[in-house]
């Protein structure tokens, strides 16, 4: 499985939520400026890499046959 390149773009999606999600919290938890102007934008950008990972984990599962019934 880790070497199917499906499951590989799909984990890296989730270490980039990852990622922006610690920027977000960090500029939160120092506040100032930087996160006056571009907190919600951090958040946003989030929200879009959560999507995308969410897409790329249920296609990983459809594709791979992983769901029975």
């Amino acid at each position: 499985m880790t070497k199917d390149p499906l499951f590989l773009i799909a984990a890296l999606a989730c270490f980039v939520v990852l990622a922006v999600l610690m920027t977000g919290i960090g500029t939160f938890g120092r506040g100032g400026e930087f996160n006056r102007k571009h907190a919600n934008r951090i958040m946003r950008y989030r929200i879009i890499a959560q999507a995308v990972a969410v897409v790329l984990i249920l296609l990983f599962v459809w594709l791979r046959g992983g769901v029975r019934h």
